[in-house]
């Protein structure tokens, strides 16, 4: 159980170095979205607001910015999923369980394959 504990924590080390310059992109143009959307939001209600002395102070709302701690913390949680997932483009398909309806029975998607023939998958209705 203990050395379980030391790979999990070390696979949690390596894959948070590996996000890290990812995410702190992110971050930077996150916050220069924000920046540019907060300064073009209070140039345009200066312009409104010119002449009137009997407003009330200029103040920008907290809930709606993009560089936040929640929004930050979703771009780390989406880089993460992404660098985990098990397809990744270029690579060959993973080799999925799937469950017959009929049995019940247990079987891998590309059981299904036969020789060179393409394996079509269908996620859906067609109504």
């Amino acid at each position: 159980v203990g050395l379980l504990i030391i790979v999990k924590a070390i696979k949690n080390a390596v894959v948070c170095l590996v996000l890290l310059p990812r995410f702190l992109v992110a971050a930077v143009v996150f916050w220069l979205l924000d920046f540019l959307c907060i300064r073009k939001r209070v140039f345009f209600r200066m312009r409104e607001q010119v002449g009137d002395a009997m407003d009330p102070p200029l103040c920008i709302s907290d809930s709606n910015r993009l560089f936040s701690l929640e929004s930050l913390k979703a771009v780390w949680h989406g880089h993460k999923l992404d660098f985990l997932k098990a397809a990744h483009l270029g690579h060959g398909a993973p080799d999925a369980e799937v469950v017959q309806l009929e049995d019940q029975r247990r079987a891998r998607i590309l059981d299904y394959a036969r020789g060179e023939r393409p394996l079509i998958l269908n996620f859906g209705s067609c109504t």
